[in-house]
């Protein structure tokens, strides 16, 4: 069983200012008040081979995951992967230029292999649905405030 979920919006800023704000982990913590902690794990800190702890709140908890880089093309896509509680949690990001902005695209899918994992993945996908959207939101956020800020 697979379950997607995927969003998308238009961002009006340049498309390098969007996927560096998706791309580089270290970045993102200073862009989304909901991630707590980024611990660089690998030698590698942007594009493939990139492996790092992201510790957020989620329904007033703090919650760890383990992701890696395994796909990485500059300015065009990049896609993490967690292996957490029983599922493969795949997030590919894609940024394309469209009129005077950027389209930001999120696609993640969960792929559970544990029994317990397949009973609950379904249940907690709008969990799951709502932080991908303020993932985007604050991402959003972010980059029209510094398009604004640097134009």
């Amino acid at each position: 069983m697979t379950t997607i979920r995927s969003t998308q919006r238009h961002i009006n800023a340049p498309l390098a200012k969007v996927f560096d704000a998706v791309a580089h982990i270290g970045k993102f913590k200073e862009i989304a008040p909901h991630i707590s902690k980024v611990e660089i794990l690998s030698d590698v800190e942007k594009g493939v081979g990139l492996k790092f702890r992201e510790t957020r709140v989620m329904n007033g908890r703090e919650a760890a995951t383990v992701l890696d880089c395994t796909e990485y093309v500059e300015n065009e896509r990049v896609r993490m992967v967690a292996d957490q509680g029983g599922v493969i949690w795949d997030t590919l990001m894609t940024t394309v230029p469209k009129g005077e902005g950027t389209e930001l695209a999120m696609e993640m899918e969960a792929r559970p292999y544990k029994f317990m994992s397949r009973l609950i993945t379904p249940l907690i996908m709008g969990m799951v649905s709502k932080a991908v959207e303020a993932d985007i939101d604050v991402i959003a956020d972010y980059c029209e405030g510094a398009a604004h800020a640097d134009g």
